[in-house]
């Protein structure tokens, strides 16, 4: 397609609660713009957006998927988007670049957990959106329930329905434009046609109710037009219209369909109005950023004619086909075999053709310019949320602030050796999944993934072994006792003496050994007088010290918060050595340490727990059943923020219970906060789970 002018271009995102038929209408708009041939559904895996065998697989959105297409002289920029909890950090990384959306409702369920947190998303981007009811032709669907539902859930936004449907469930065949006062009755083929008619009979009185209530909501974004009304006045096609679009543009009110992708009714009409109400990038305005290495804001105005700017949100990796860079251009023109400027990165990157993108489809062009998503290929160090722009007059753009990751595992690579291919491969996929983190314990030398939920790192494994052929194992992390000691050991003493022959072994050293602190982990005083211990042997006996603090006597974690005093010993001028302190020191100390009272130390986190009102005392509840002290709450809209201290045994599997409490609507974040002593009654299981893994 040739390009067109900016006025003309909509960028938009479909989103809503997953299952809802995002991708089903996003099919539809491709085959009735003629861009797809025929009408690909997700269910028989013939979906030109959810093409990753891990979709084909589960029938559903894991990663957004971007399409453009052709309707009535615009150019349409669409990503359709994931919408479970699993996968939405792709999708505010992607609401980040859009103009406007499409939020996708299903008739028959109404406002969904992931529909409240999407919309949320769209209110942090300050984006205009028109609603979709789905589905009406599924059992229990109605309009009018559904349209009661969103008023419910986004109190404060006027929900304004444009159409009325006609039939319900199985009969569902159309609805009544309540701007043309006609209805739209859809052969039932899935083709998309349909035939205008008069409004019928018994349709009437609640049309023209509807109608009514449309035109007081609409003249509401116009003062001049409604004193006009008020006038008594009958305001033209056009007067509606361009209430519509100012309205709809400046979030006074949502316009609201219906229809039934599956059966490809009223996809027409929902692209009509993307086109017709959803802002252009010059509708949007000048967009914000700040100078280089500053706080300062700076503008950039939605021009060809302004100098290169564009954002990259979106990267695809291939072992095969290299790094696909997905970027939004802000301002100005960026033309195919050029150099462009990363200024987060400061460095030049050679890019060679251009690319749309219609789901894995690939179109080159040769320009692009503002509110259009183009795909670069292999360029070495750009990576999401990097801004390119004209080295002469630079803007950086602030990345999307996404979802905390809420699960971790331990993963441990099938084959031997494969823990460094395990590494590079993950950091492959992390370059398209902002969400998924890797890190590794140093005590319990686990190599750990962390992510939105498990079905969300189970998924990137899997992607993970159809890509770079890597397998591994997931378990529950270990976590990270430590032990210490509670009282002070005064004048222990250890003579370590072998004799095998030739030289022998000999060293004594005598330590006080007192508790530290929680958190100062080991001081080591050397208080040595006269010439009992040569000094050349002190750092061995704290070597040595070191080296049995390494595995405790409780449970043999490393020990931590404790002071040894190094005042007296014995040695040997021929027997004496290095390694022979470094024995007694290491046998003083454990000895000491069990004459010292040792306990077991267990992790507590600082949790902050997002949710709904409602939930409140459940959660209370289940914090108190994990040994958790509640700090203090807060309130964040309709929402409440319980902040706790909890031990980490207690929520190495939160994620999914804090789902099932909230119906999915609950978030939360962890941190290692500090340790603390473990009670007694849970001490000996603890030492006896330790001692059967060891033997296991």
């Amino acid at each position: 397609m040739k390009s067109v002018d900016t006025e003309f271009i909509r960028t938009i995102a479909i989103i809503g609660h997953g299952g809802d038929g995002k991708t089903s209408i996003t099919e539809a708009a491709l085959f009735l713009s003629g861009v797809n041939t025929r009408l690909g559904r997700v269910d028989d895996g013939t979906s030109l957006m959810d093409f990753e065998p891990e979709e084909i697989k589960r029938g559903g959105s894991i990663l957004a998927s971007i399409a453009n297409f052709p309707w009535n002289s615009h150019l349409v920029y669409w990503i359709d988007t994931p919408g479970y909890a699993n996968f939405i950090g792709d999708t505010k990384a992607c609401m980040r670049v859009v103009d406007g959306a499409v939020v996708v409702v299903s008739a028959n369920d109404g406002v969904k957990v992931q529909t409240s947190t999407v919309w949320d998303f769209a209110d942090e981007y300050e984006i205009p959106r028109v609603v979709f009811i789905n589905r009406m032709d599924a059992e229990r669907s109605n309009f009018e329930s559904a349209l009661e539902d969103l008023e419910a859930n986004f109190k404060g936004t006027r929900m304004v329905p444009l159409v009325y449907p006609i039939g319900k469930e199985s009969d569902f065949k159309g609805f009544v434009d309540l701007l043309s006062r006609e209805a739209y009755i859809f052969s039932d083929d899935a083709s998309g046609k349909f035939e205008k008619q008069d409004v019928p009979e018994e349709f009437t009185d609640t049309v023209a109710t509807f109608r009514e209530r449309m035109v007081e909501a609409l003249v509401e974004a116009d003062d001049e037009l409604m004193e006009k009304y008020l006038e008594g006045n009958e305001l033209t096609d056009e007067e509606l219209l361009g209430c519509l679009k100012k309205g709809t543009c400046e979030r006074q009110f949502v316009p609201v369909l219906c229809g039934s992708a599956a059966k490809n009714i009223g996809i027409s009409h929902l692209i009509d109005l993307v086109t017709a109400a959803l802002p252009s990038p010059i509708d949007r305005g000048p967009v914000k950023g700040k100078k280089p290495g500053t706080d300062e804001e700076i503008t950039r105005e939605p021009s060809p004619d302004a100098p290169f700017s564009a954002f990259v949100f979106k990267t695809i990796s291939d072992p095969f086909a290299g790094r696909l860079t997905i970027f939004r251009v802000y301002s100005g023109t960026v033309q195919a075999d050029t150099t462009l400027y990363n200024v987060t990165k400061d460095a030049k990157e050679r890019i060679g053709q251009i690319f749309r993108l219609v789901g894995k489809k690939q179109e080159g062009v040769g320009s692009a310019s503002v509110g259009e998503l183009i795909a670069v290929a292999k360029l070495k160090e750009t990576t999401t949320g990097d801004t390119f722009c004209d080295e002469g007059d630079p803007i950086v753009y602030e990345p999307a602030r996404l979802p905390n990751p809420m699960i971790t595992f331990a993963l441990r690579p099938k084959s031997r050796g494969d823990e460094d291919k395990v590494a590079s491969s993950l950091q492959r996929l992390m370059e398209e999944d902002l969400t998924i983190q890797l890190g590794r314990d140093e005590q319990t030398r686990e190599i750990l993934i962390t992510g939105m939920g498990q079905l969300h790192i189970e998924t990137t494994l899997e992607k993970m072994k159809r890509k770079f052929g890597v397998e591994v194992d997931l378990s529950i992390p270990k976590v990270p006792y430590k032990e210490t000691i509670k009282k002070t050991a005064k004048g222990v003493i250890y003579r370590h003496k072998k004799q095998t022959g030739g030289h022998g072994q000999f060293a004594e050293v005598h330590f006080d050994i007192s508790p530290l602190p929680r958190g100062k982990g080991f001081e080591f005083e050397n208080a040595l007088t006269g010439m009992n211990v040569p000094r050349g042997f002190v750092p061995a006996v704290e070597k040595g010290i070191l080296e049995a603090m390494a595995s405790g006597v409780v449970a043999g974690y490393p020990v931590v918060d404790v002071k040894v005093r190094f005042y007296d010993g014995k040695s040997h001028e021929v027997d004496s050595s290095e390694m022979a302190f470094k024995i007694a020191a290491s046998m003083c100390f454990k000895k000491g340490v069990q004459e010292a009272s040792p306990i077991l130390l267990e992790p507590i986190m600082k949790m902050e727990i997002i949710t709904p009102e409602e939930n409140l005392g459940d959660i209370m509840g289940d914090i108190n059943s994990r040994r958790g002290k509640v700090l203090g709450m807060d309130s964040k809209g309709k929402y409440q923020i319980v902040k706790a201290l909890v031990p980490m045994a207690e929520v190495l599997k939160y994620a999914p219970d804090l789902r099932s409490m909230t119906g999915g609507r609950g978030n939360f974040t962890m941190e290692f906060s500090h340790y603390e002593e473990v009670p007694a009654h849970l001490k000996d299981k603890i030492v006896a789970q330790k001692q059967a893994a060891e033997e296991e």
